[in-house]
């Protein structure tokens, strides 16, 4: 907070690259509403990260965390206020980094922005909740435009794993073919790490399974650009006659239909909520409930 908190700066101080008071803090008010903001991810950090060191956060843990809170739809004002406080963060840890250790360390997070410009644009973040799973995820994935990112769907709707999961699958994540016991259908199996470094399974079609690994094996690895992901989904929503939900739509898609699985292998409703929420790497059932609705 040191670093970037100078009580009654003046603004056109503050605007000005080459002010020593650019880019600091002037409001009690407002520094404390960042501080609140920082606590929490910082929280979260520990949590999930196992990280207790401020200066080891990189832009992994700013994607990570604001897509974890966007799972919990925050209203627009919240998450342009977390966007805000990460980017003073980030001013301060380089500051930091340079009035304490003397180094000339720069922290880049600046994905903060291009995720919450693709929140703002895929009205992600409301004041009000509604269901988001789409009508027919199967015609939005073959309108999309690029077979990478048909792929990069599939594996969503198919497996509910985030976006974070699988933006980058290499083929040691491949760990072959299984059968799913709840629906006794053959299965491959990817290995992904999301939210807090939790690793698991994600279980899909035997056909997406086999485009996955054959592109692996053709590139040395699969690698998605978040940005135009989101835009040819959103392209593909529209023409398909759908409310673009962006990528986490698919996702209660795989809720809504894995719990259905669940049921007519005879679990019980709050059996399928458990496992359909390890699954979807969430701690609490609880919250796959907010799927169903």
């Amino acid at each position: 907070m040191k670093q970037i908190f100078n009580e009654g700066t003046r603004k056109v101080d503050r605007v000005n690259p080459n002010h020593p008071h650019y880019q600091m803090v002037a409001s009690y008010k407002t520094m404390e509403s960042y501080r609140n903001i920082w606590n929490n991810f910082f929280n979260y950090l520990k949590e999930h990260w196992k990280i207790n060191n401020c200066e080891l956060i990189s832009h992994e843990h700013i994607t990570a965390y604001m897509d974890y809170k966007i799972e919990y739809y925050p209203s627009k004002q919240y998450l342009e206020k977390i966007s805000a406080a990460l980017g003073k963060l980030e001013v301060s840890l380089t500051s930091f980094a340079k009035n304490i250790h003397n180094e000339d360390r720069k922290y880049d997070f600046s994905i903060r922005q291009v995720i919450l410009d693709s929140a703002r644009d895929l009205d992600l973040v409301a004041d009000n909740y509604h269901s988001r799973a789409y009508t027919n995820p199967n015609l939005i994935i073959q309108n999309l435009n690029v077979d990478i990112y048909k792929l990069a769907a599939s594996i969503q709707y198919e497996g509910g794993a985030r976006i974070e999961g699988i933006a980058l699958i290499t083929k040691e994540q491949l760990l072959g073919i299984k059968t799913d016991l709840t629906t006794n259908k053959e299965k491959g199996i990817i290995w992904n790490k999301e939210k807090g470094g939790k690793e698991g399974e994600v279980l899909v079609n035997i056909k997406t399974y086999d485009l996955l690994k054959e592109y692996i094996k053709k590139t040395g690895k699969f690698k998605i650009n978040r940005q135009k992901y989101y835009n040819d989904l959103k392209q593909a929503c529209l023409v398909s006659n759908e409310i673009p939900e962006g990528s986490h739509g698919l996702r209660w898609n795989f809720a809504k239909r894995r719990m259905f699985e669940y049921a007519q292998a005879g679990y019980s409703y709050h059996e399928s909520l458990q496992k359909v929420s390890h699954e979807m790497k969430h701690n609490r059932s609880s919250i796959t409930e907010h799927y169903l609705f």
